[in-house]
């Protein structure tokens, strides 16, 4: 079945190249109105194309995200299918990184964040009505994915309480699955001190840039290497004028975690931070973004059965932990085992440089095929 199946994806090759394309050329920053609502229209008719018995749901959010449901008669937990209609590429960027293929590359923004994944479902939806096979599916694209999920994440949360597993179309890394993510949490420390003439009498103000400079040994400090928790100062800014001893700062910190005992004690230790300048007052703002995808029993049950399948197809699948984070966190959040990075190998993920793989377009939805084949 294994031999056959890849020989069919590979048959189909130029026709899902086709459909990568048509994805990519509709450029969908993340809050784009427009570009969501373009997509999602394709996508629901791509769906529909399916089968029949597809059942299409669309929510309003930061754009729209899509949800398309098959097997719905079966009596069974489905499996959850994530992914994300929308880019961190600004409008425009398509002129400057044109959709094209170099060196058996194809190239576009989006491309592998994660675009070029989605068509990886539908081709997989297509060959299951095809041979007839019945699995109960639900595929999630939401639309704010690349902004923390806003609006998407109580979907997520929904239809992974309802599902036995979830198979996350993120790119891959260098080809391997991601079996761990770090969670992540997005904070803001603001400093408000008292202005002051910087001229005629500096000793009356209270400095918050010069507070909040101080402080930034005491951020970084609190990150710990060995066990993979990390928080940077990623902006800082403060004052008015020149000749104003500036009343107010800011800066944004960027935490990394494994483990969600490490969030709390980030969080915890951040809150503690206290002004060496007592006329200055610290308030910290912001929360844990995403908890952390760990690497469980039941994840790892998981990736051998992928490892497996992917030697039957003829190629070694391999598995990693990431520092960034997906909607799949959300997932791994409530006990359920998710199965992160199973999109199209490639590189530039951000970049004008964004690319797959076009020999690996096979191998991947043959994989994903395989997967739901075999719950």
């Amino acid at each position: 079945m294994s031999e056959g199946l890849l020989e069919y994806f590979m048959s189909r090759q130029d026709a899902l190249v086709g459909e990568i394309n048509e994805l990519v050329a509709i450029e969908t920053p993340s809050h784009y109105l427009e570009g969501s609502l373009r997509i999602v229209k394709l996508l629901a008719s791509k769906f529909r194309e399916v089968a029949d018995s597809v059942e299409i749901e669309r929510a309003d959010g930061a754009g729209s995200h899509i949800i398309a449901r098959a097997g719905i008669d079966l009596d069974t937990s489905p499996t959850l299918i994530l992914g994300h209609t929308d880019t961190v590429h600004p409008l425009g960027t398509i002129d400057r990184n044109p959709i094209r293929i170099e060196d058996s590359r194809l190239f576009g923004p989006g491309v592998f964040d994660m675009k070029g994944n989605i068509p990886l479902v539908l081709e997989a939806l297509r060959y299951l009505s095809a041979v007839k096979i019945e699995r109960p599916i639900t595929v999630l694209l939401s639309c704010d994915e690349e902004t923390g999920s806003a609006t998407g994440r109580d979907l997520v949360e929904r239809e992974a309480a309802r599902s036995a597993r979830c198979l996350v179309l993120e790119p891959s890394a260098a080809g391997a699955v991601k079996t761990s993510r770090k969670g992540t949490g997005v904070y803001c420390l603001e400093a408000t001190g008292v202005p002051a003439h910087a001229g005629l009498e500096p000793e009356r103000g209270a400095n918050a840039v010069a507070e909040l400079a101080r402080q930034v040994d005491s951020i970084h400090a609190v990150a710990d290497r060995n066990v993979g928790t990390t928080v940077n100062v990623t902006t800082f800014s403060g004052g008015t004028t020149t000749n104003v001893i500036p009343a107010f700062a800011a800066c944004e910190i960027d935490v990394r975690f494994s483990n969600a005992a490490e969030g709390d004690r980030v969080e915890a230790e951040l809150a503690a931070l206290s002004a060496k300048d007592p006329r200055v007052k610290l308030e910290l703002k912001g929360r844990i973004n995403r908890p952390p995808l760990e690497e469980t029993d039941d994840v790892m049950a998981l990736y051998e059965r992928a490892r497996a399948a992917a030697l039957g197809l003829g190629f070694e699948l391999d598995h990693t932990q990431v520092g960034g984070a997906s909607d799949g966190n959300f997932v791994a959040a409530l006990g359920i085992p998710v199965l992160d990075g199973l999109g199209i190998t490639g590189d530039g993920a951000h970049t004008l440089d964004e690319y797959i793989e076009i020999e690996d377009i096979p191998r991947r939805a043959a994989l994903l095929t395989k997967l739901l084949i075999e719950e």
